[in-house]
């Protein structure tokens, strides 16, 4: 079965749209966080469209960061308005007629000085109603959207296959340390003779030895560990194909396999079974890097 429902939660993707002459540009980056952050970047006067275009975005993204960039074009070209501050004008007027009497002046202040007072007149771009562009606008993010889950799909799948790749890896040493474990106890039943046979009788060693090795086979048992972490193991790669976000699921199997190899680690004194532990940890330790990145 094709893991293609595991998603990586590192991804890109944009979209364009237009509409009477204002062009939409939408940009959506998307990075690993434990839970699901949208931030949306609009221009000044198209905040409102900020809960509109995280409805569209909130079903791809259902974990991770994703930076949301909204770039509004052509809104220059809508009717400009010319606007008088009739009242500022008059004040300035006013004052003016008042200065010149008080100080005897002649010069009257004329129509183009007034006009080049700042605020008296000005020329203002009638802003289009973000409410009426919200189809193209909506339409744009949907299109970032498809693109970035392409791209989180197609990086989740490697991430996949490279993880499945580890957990057999990580089979194929567990199966050797169940053969190597019989082994390990009978090489320190050999150990346990050679010493003995310098502090006891011949007529009471094998009976001691017998006891001994029965009391370390005892404790050096890693038989339940193994079960557990092959059960981890299969549900590791059952979540991978998974259509729900199954990364803190994974990341807990994890924790659970890394804690039976470290039982395993403590309760074996065998320097092959050692050296597959540590060999575990290291697969264990990529994939949890591994893990972090999908959704």
């Amino acid at each position: 079965m094709e893991m293609d429902h595991i998603q990586s939660m590192t991804g890109y993707g944009r979209g364009e749209a237009a509409m009477d002459g204002v062009r939409f540009i939408v940009e959506i980056k998307s990075i690993n966080h434990r839970f699901q952050e949208l931030v949306v970047r609009l221009p000044q006067g198209w905040m409102v469209m900020e809960e509109p275009v995280k409805k569209v975005v909130r079903p791809v993204v259902r974990r991770g960061r994703a930076d949301i960039y909204v770039m509004v074009e052509g809104e220059g070209t809508v009717p400009r308005k010319l606007t008088l501050d009739r009242e500022l004008a008059e004040s300035i007027f006013q004052a003016s007629e008042e200065l010149k009497g008080r100080l005897g002046l002649s010069d009257s202040l004329s129509l183009g000085d007034l006009f080049r007072v700042p605020d008296v007149l000005k020329v203002e771009e009638a802003k289009p109603d973000p409410h009426s562009l919200e189809r193209p606008l909506l339409e744009a993010v949907a299109k970032a959207c498809e693109g970035l889950s392409d791209m989180r799909r197609r990086e989740g799948q490697t991430l996949a296959r490279d993880l499945v790749g580890r957990t057999e890896a990580i089979l194929r040493h567990v199966e050797e340390v169940r053969h190597q474990a019989p082994e390990s106890v009978s090489q320190h039943r050999e150990r346990l003779r050679a010493r003995m046979e310098e502090w006891f009788s011949r007529e009471n060693l094998e009976d001691r030895l017998l006891a001994e090795a029965a009391l370390f086979a005892e404790k050096a048992d890693i038989q339940e560990e193994l079960t557990r972490i092959e059960s981890h193991a299969s549900q590791f790669l059952q979540a991978l194909h998974s259509t729900e976000p199954v990364g803190r699921r994974l990341d807990f199997l994890l924790q659970e396999m890394n804690r039976e190899v470290n039982t395993i680690g403590s309760k074996a004194n065998d320097a092959k079974i050692g050296s597959l532990v540590v060999e575990c940890k290291s697969e264990l330790e990529k994939m949890r890097e591994q893990v972090q990145n999908i959704e």
